[in-house]
Formats: structure tokens, sequence, C-alpha cells
């Protein structure tokens, strides 16, 4: 398939273009955007390790409760833990609002007609926020399973996540977001008595692309399960003192 038009290579049309020629103009694009990305997200991790704080770039398609998560989590942990969240949308600032509105402080990246964040955008927003010693900084990225798959935003952990409302199949059909998430958030689960949804099959199918991802059930909802995701994060922050 062109990459350029989407057409087969073998079929006629109007415009004239060598398809091989794009391909590998292509693939040279491609690569020179994500070596650019790679630097600013070194330069982003390195901004981070000093000051000890932990990054959690969180990916999903849109609908599956990402915001919802957030908004719970930073109620959990603000008591004893600052939080940064960057928020990644096409518009509007409707969910930076609601983290605020909890407590939270929150950076809104408006990505117009980009589908995802990148590392350059990311270190941006830090400047916007203040990132204290031994803190949580919480990305939010744009909902879309594909796009933000390639791109690094100098976080530690890449958290997917996924509602019992999508089909348990959804990690063998875009893998390479499964690939890059070291864990997988299914939530949710309060809907599990109306929805054609198998948790097993869906964790079967998480381990399938990434074997050793680490899996949380649970319910933004009801709150069931959200005490061992929040433990877990904080594990995260205890585990960074320890080894300085």
């Amino acid at each position: 398939m062109c990459t350029t038009c989407g057409c087969q290579g073998n079929t006629y049309h109007e415009h004239d273009h060598h398809h091989y020629e794009h391909r590998i103009d292509s693939i040279e694009i491609e690569k020179a955007i994500l070596e650019v990305n790679d630097y600013h997200a070194k330069h982003n991790r390195e901004y981070l390790d000093k000051r000890n704080a932990v990054a959690l770039n969180f990916v999903s398609s849109p609908g599956s409760g990402k915001t919802s998560l957030l908004e719970k989590t930073v109620s959990a942990l603000q008591q004893k833990y600052l939080v940064a969240v960057v928020e990644g949308d096409q518009h509007t600032e409707i969910d930076a609002d609601r983290i605020r509105k909890v407590g939270g402080q929150a950076y809104q990246i408006n990505t117009g007609k980009t589908c995802h964040l990148d590392a350059h955008m990311v270190g941006h927003a830090f400047e916007h926020l203040a990132i204290a010693e031994n803190s949580f900084v919480f990305i939010e990225n744009v909902g879309n399973l594909i796009c933000p798959a390639m791109f690094d935003l100098g976080e530690h952990h890449r958290i997917a996540v996924i509602s019992t409302t999508e089909g348990d199949d959804k990690p063998l059909k875009y893998p390479d977001m499964f690939y890059y998430a070291d864990t997988v958030v299914i939530n949710k689960t309060d809907l599990l008595p109306y929805v054609d949804f198998d948790t097993k099959r869906c964790i079967d199918n998480i381990r399938k692309i990434r074997t050793e991802a680490r899996v949380f059930e649970l319910s933004v909802k009801t709150g069931q399960g959200l005490n061992i995701w929040v433990s877990w994060l904080k594990s995260l922050i205890k585990e960074r003192i320890n080894t300085v």
C-alpha cells in the first residue's frame, strides 16, 4: 500500500508517483521525527530524575475513563504527595479543569490536528508546573491507540487503560500500544454483568503481547480495586527514595 495516498501499489490512479521512493522517504522522515522525539524524551526523563519524580503516561482509546481514573488517583494521593498532571486533547481545557477541581495542578496541551503528545510538547508543559521532589507527574495522552505508541515522552511507566465496554480482543488489535505499556488498567468492572467482556480472555491477550505486564482490575465508579492501584503508585515513590 502506498503511504502517500493509500492506494495499492499495482493499482492505476491519476497521480503519478513511485511507490518505492515514497516508502523510503516515509521511513526516513519517521526515523528523523522519532530521533528528535527521543532526544527530548531523554531530557524530560533527566529533568524528572533530578527531582526524584515518577512520571506515568496514560494511553487509551477515547472514553476508557482515563480522566476519571486520574481524578480519583489525584484525590487519593494529594494528602501526602504533590501531583502534577499534563493533559492532552485536540481542543478545550475540560480535562485540565476536572483535575483542578479535585485539587491537582494541571496544564492543558491542545494538539489541534495532531493525534498524540510528543516529548517536546510535554517538556514545555513541565515549565508551567511545579514538579516537586518525590512527586508524581501524570500525563494523559490523546485518546488514540495507534499514534501515541511510538512516542516516548520521558515517562517511567506507560499505563494502557481499557474499559469493559470495549472488546477484550483490543490488545491483539493494537499490539504496539500494549507492547510498550508495562501496566494495564481494566476499568469499569462494575459493568461486567451487563457487557460481553471476558476479563480472563482480555488478560490472556495482554500476556500474548507483553508477558510481564502488570494488570489492575478496578472500577472508578464504585472504587473497587482503587486501593490496590494507589498502593502500587505509592510503592514507586518509596522505591525511588530507598534507592537514592
